[in-house]
């Protein structure tokens, strides 16, 4: 750097240049705070099951595992395992009241042809049932003609 008449020194055009960058990119981070998280997925719960009945029996256990965030468990995927196994998992999300009008008997009776339907039937009875201050059981699940099953809930004290 060369010195000039009046004690000032030549600074190199580069330098000012990384000067005022950094200059600018410290006031940015003044302005602008660092990242945070808002927001975090929910629990998951995942199980493998056989037969429609185990699958009604994973979604009441789904339930209950959820039930420990206060949350209600929701079926997310479903799948088929290699081993011949199929998966099942359920997302815990915030509970949403039902407005539902129940059925009025106790014999709750579903024709499904996917896992996702019969756990969504599932889930109707057990609503209806505990709205009448009952716990759900499986009466029985009957294969149909036309690849259908359909499903009896009763309503048990």
């Amino acid at each position: 750097m060369r010195k000039y008449g009046s004690g000032f020194q030549k600074v190199p055009t580069r330098m000012i240049v990384l000067l005022a960058a950094s200059a600018a990119m410290a006031a940015c981070a003044a302005q602008n705070p660092p990242p945070k998280q808002v927001d975090a997925s929910n629990p998951t719960v995942t199980y493998k099951y056989h037969s429609d009945d185990e699958l009604i029996e994973v979604n009441q256990r789904a339930e209950t595992y959820c039930r420990q965030y206060n949350f209600a468990s929701r079926p997310d995927t479903f799948s088929t395992n290699s081993d011949g196994t199929k998966s099942v998992v359920f997302e815990c999300v915030p509970m949403v009241t039902s407005t539902a009008t129940p059925i009025q008997n106790s014999n709750l009776i579903y024709t499904y042809r996917t896992d996702q339907e019969l756990v969504n039937a599932s889930r109707s009875a057990q609503a209806y049932c505990a709205s009448t201050g009952n716990n759900q059981v499986i009466a029985s699940i009957v294969n149909n003609n036309d690849g259908s099953r359909t499903v009896t809930f009763q309503c048990r004290p």
